[in-house]
């Protein structure tokens, strides 16, 4: 019984067994491929030293490459037979229309992008893999279809920034610097019940303007998204705060002429805009209750659950 079980394991791992030089190939691409996001999380999270010709970094990427290649050789059976069923699953969403090859490669080369442009990369990876807190109550609680929000968002665009001409590209976007404006200059800060975590539907915040972090961002997002703008929210462990989508890098220099030369000047004399870049590419600015001005200082750089309402 015992022999004719080794037999039959013996005889997976012959199945599951690639062919020399494949097996080596296949194990250094997928080397490089996880080489290259761990170099860029190490990269900025260590002291630069200004070795000649960057060498400390060269020597870097070549230890990672090592220690990585020595790992995946002595997984090497079990990684090819998840890579072959991973293929087999990328086979099939390429013909059905799916989540396929070229979806791997486009959400691959975002997310090198956004790492390489972003000084926590870790956080990136983080935000996928964390869940979001309270993810269904805040869904149901940005009630951006609800009238009173809807009216809300009108007025306050009818209020603020009305007259501004010659921005037709970014009209949404500041009719949401409008609903932004007039939200910041109400909130009243106040803290959930001791030991309950209270969340509160955008139509109620909107009788008083008053409560704690989520339930600003619920109202953000809700208002936002009412009149046709993206609004995420940011999960930063003990905060919650929104950001609205305002397009790419070239977007942004217009975005930040227009904050600081035309719609915040005062408020935002003298300083800097904060924004986060997405693994799409995508410029996302703050919106939290503590900044006088889109694109204030955030409260914390940590990123642990990003919840997009596009």
């Amino acid at each position: 019984m015992i022999k004719a079980k080794n037999i039959s394991i013996q005889n997976i791992r012959q199945q599951l067994q690639v062919k020399k030089p494949w097996d080596d190939v296949i194990i250094f691409v997928l080397n490089i491929l996880i080489a290259v996001p761990v170099f860029i999380i190490i990269h900025q999270n260590i002291i630069t030293t200004d070795w000649f010709f960057n060498v400390d970094r060269i020597l870097l990427f070549l230890l990672i490459l090592v220690i990585i290649q020595l790992v995946l050789r002595i997984l090497r059976t079990i990684i090819i037979a998840c890579i072959g069923l991973y293929l087999t699953a990328l086979v099939f969403g390429s013909f059905s229309g799916n989540y396929g090859f070229s979806s791997v490669f486009e959400d691959y080369r975002y997310m090198v992008y956004s790492m390489s442009d972003n000084p926590h990369p870790q956080d990136l990876i983080l935000s996928k893999l964390l869940p979001f807190p309270n993810k269904s109550k805040i869904l149901n609680a940005i009630e951006y279809e609800n009238q009173k929000v809807r009216d809300f968002s009108l007025m306050a665009t009818s209020k603020n920034f009305k007259h501004l001409r010659g921005y037709p590209k970014y009209r949404t976007v500041i009719q949401c610097f409008a609903i932004f404006k007039e939200i910041n200059s109400r909130w009243n800060y106040v803290n959930d019940p001791k030991g309950r975590e209270y969340i509160a539907k955008a139509s109620e915040s909107l009788l008083y303007f008053s409560g704690d972090c989520d339930d600003h961002s619920i109202l953000m997002a809700a208002c936002v998204k009412s009149i046709g703008g993206t609004p995420r929210l940011i999960h930063t462990g003990g905060h919650i705060y929104p950001e609205i989508l305002i397009g790419n890098h070239t977007d942004l220099e217009t975005i930040n002429y227009l904050v600081k030369k035309v719609l915040f000047e005062q408020e935002s004399k003298g300083k800097k805009i904060h924004y986060h870049i997405d693994e799409r590419g995508q410029v996302w600015l703050n919106l939290d209750y503590t900044a006088t001005y889109p694109g204030g200082p955030f409260m914390s750089e940590e990123i642990l659950g990003a919840l997009t309402l596009d």
